[in-house]
């Protein structure tokens, strides 16, 4: 059995803030792992679908997620939807067996509620400089409930998920003399570049108005 509370140092050396969303996604990728039967991936054993958008509050979930599950940007295995949503679908990849979690809306909106948000955080005060005695509560009372409070778990379903292994073939770009990977390379006349240089020679070709 996972659990969050062991994490939460680490998250939060990784987030670098004190909020309560970051936690959150601990819980909701503690509650994942739980429900597939499955440790942290050491590799790219997991994905993680995460349904967060741009631009708007509670983001920072992410980093919750990644910490316990094991699935970061570096890895290749953490995937954003762009729903603009707090839903995260883990899926273990070997046996494409899924599991959905999302917050539950009432304990989000509860959290909304809040000075941290009300009063800090919706005046557009970093989370950073909100006073202790104002973000530790929030903190705490994620931390502490129960995970059936805060969250609702799915059913464990197939999910139809295909990787790739991840590409050894790299070049130097004939414009800009850069590394980069084969598979990214552009031909401009008879030279392979990078997408940058083909992006800025393109702009050169362009014909004047």
């Amino acid at each position: 059995m996972i659990e969050a509370k062991g994490f939460y140092d680490h998250g939060l050396a990784l987030h670098g803030h004190k909020c309560s969303a970051m936690p959150l996604g601990l819980g909701v990728g503690a509650a994942a792992l739980n429900a597939l039967g499955v440790e942290r991936a050491a590799d790219g054993q997991l994905l993680a679908l995460v349904e967060l958008g741009e631009e708007h509050c509670a983001t920072c979930l992410a980093d919750g997620v990644q910490m316990i599950t094991g699935c970061t940007f570096g890895k290749g295995n953490i995937k954003k939807l762009n729903y603009g949503k707090w839903g995260v679908t883990l899926v273990e990849v070997a046996s494409r067996r899924a599991v959905r979690v999302t917050p539950r809306a009432e304990a989000m909106l509860a959290n909304k509620q809040t000075s941290f948000f009300k009063d800090y955080r919706e005046k557009g005060v970093p989370a950073s400089q909100v006073p202790p005695e104002v973000v530790h509560p929030v903190v705490y009372r994620v931390m502490g409930a129960p995970a059936k409070q805060l969250l609702s778990v799915g059913p464990v379903f197939s999910h139809p998920v295909e990787r790739h292994p991840h590409s050894f073939a790299i070049m130097v770009c004939a414009e800009c003399g850069e590394m980069m990977v084969e598979g990214y390379a552009r031909l401009v006349g008879e030279r392979q570049v990078c997408i940058p240089c083909r992006k800025k020679l393109s702009g050169l070709r362009e014909p004047a108005r």
